[in-house]
């Protein structure tokens, strides 16, 4: 699908004053990538059919479930009916809906193929979500496994252990050391237990505010994620993965190369992503080739991202061979998600079978050295 050359800014668009422009939005706004999904792929049918954008997102109210949903709808609707463009009024909307979508639709009202766009947008949002449920699908099984297994050992050292402790403190003699850090540890859960917890929450805290305000720290975060063993990798495809497909439908939609870079660098979450492509994209405005950049960079850019845009910058088929990369990236998060979570499963349960070992050996161990000696 190709459409005709769009040459705009990626800064923030204008919006016309209307009577709803200083409405505030609803406490706890937030709109998913589903709903943002169903929003362009039911839009893109109503237009299809001949129904006018108007009429078209009046429609769309009436089937819509979702409160946030609605609240666009009806934004949109007002500012459509006083004359605004769609993507002007989005526009509004753009922290929720991410620079990717508005500048899709503003190709699409320019070129006059805004059903196309909506729904190829509709198509790249599911590859998205899908993309990202599989990364999350990855961490939330073993993120359940140690919470699962942190409960079960704070079940075993405060509420069951001290039932058995009297037993083992009539034991004349030195307890293993095993029992004794058992002790020492249910001790300590159960007289400062509380103590621990608020320690941990205030950590958490300062953690989350942390990573919230400060700009370096952030950084480094998100620097350490990539570094991580087997994670990082993990990482690093599922943001080759994002960045090439964004980059290869921008370009394919004739969205020139230093505004599609803006956009691309505004909606990636890593910061080691966003200075780098901003970087690029001013590289770019001076000459420099995207190949070029990207192979100064090869921890983050692996090299065959790099062979592959050099090939594509020079045959003239650069959205092509991004929009190849992203298929092999997406594969490959695929892939190693799956064998991920089997490792995972594996290693997790030889601790979690460690661990409540320890604990039953710690108590069995002077249990049966006190029943020995009482046999004699």
């Amino acid at each position: 699908m190709k459409f005709p050359l769009i040459k705009f800014k990626a800064s923030k668009l204008p919006v016309e004053a209307d009577p709803r422009a200083g409405a505030k939005l609803p406490a706890f706004f937030r709109i998913s990538l589903q709903e943002q999904m169903l929003f362009a792929k039911r839009l893109a049918i109503l237009l299809k059919a001949g129904v006018p954008i108007l009429s078209s997102l009046n429609m769309l109210r009436k089937q819509t479930v979702s409160k946030a949903t609605i609240h666009v709808v009806n934004d949109l609707a007002i500012g459509v009916e006083n004359g605004q463009f769609l993507h002007i009024r989005l526009n509004r909307f753009r922290k929720y809906f991410g620079d990717f979508a508005v500048n899709i639709i503003k190709v699409g009202e320019v070129s006059g193929t805004l059903y196309e766009n909506l729904s190829y947008l509709a198509e790249e949002i599911k590859k998205k979500r899908e993309l990202r449920r599989k990364l999350v699908s990855a961490l939330i099984y073993p993120a359940f496994i140690v919470v699962a297994t942190i409960g079960i050992t704070i079940m075993l050292t405060v509420y069951i252990f001290p039932k058995i402790l009297p037993v083992l403190q009539s034991f004349k003699g030195q307890l293993p050391f095993t029992t004794r850090v058992l002790i020492f540890t249910s001790h300590m859960l159960s007289t400062k237990g509380w103590l621990i917890a608020l320690v941990l929450i205030i950590l958490g805290a300062i953690y989350v505010w942390l990573l919230r305000t400060k700009a370096k720290f952030t950084m480094f975060m998100h620097r350490f994620l990539l570094r991580l063993p087997v994670f990082g990798n993990l990482f690093v495809a599922y943001y080759m993965a994002d960045f090439t497909r964004t980059l290869g439908v921008l370009l394919k939609s004739n969205v020139r190369v230093v505004e599609a870079m803006d956009i691309c660098a505004n909606s990636a979450t890593n910061l080691v992503y966003r200075d780098s492509l901003l970087v690029l994209a001013e590289n770019i405005h001076k000459g420099e080739k995207i190949s070029i950049h990207l192979e100064n960079f090869p921890k983050i850019f692996p090299p065959i991202v790099a062979q592959m845009v050099s090939v594509g910058e020079s045959t003239g088929t650069l959205s092509a061979s991004l929009l190849s990369l992203a298929a092999i990236y997406e594969n490959e998060v695929e892939e190693t998600t799956k064998n991920l979570s089997t490792i995972i499963e594996h290693v997790l349960m030889v601790f979690m079978g460690f661990l409540v070992g320890f604990i039953a050996m710690s108590i069995i161990t002077p249990i049966y050295s006190l029943t020995q000696n009482l046999s004699r």
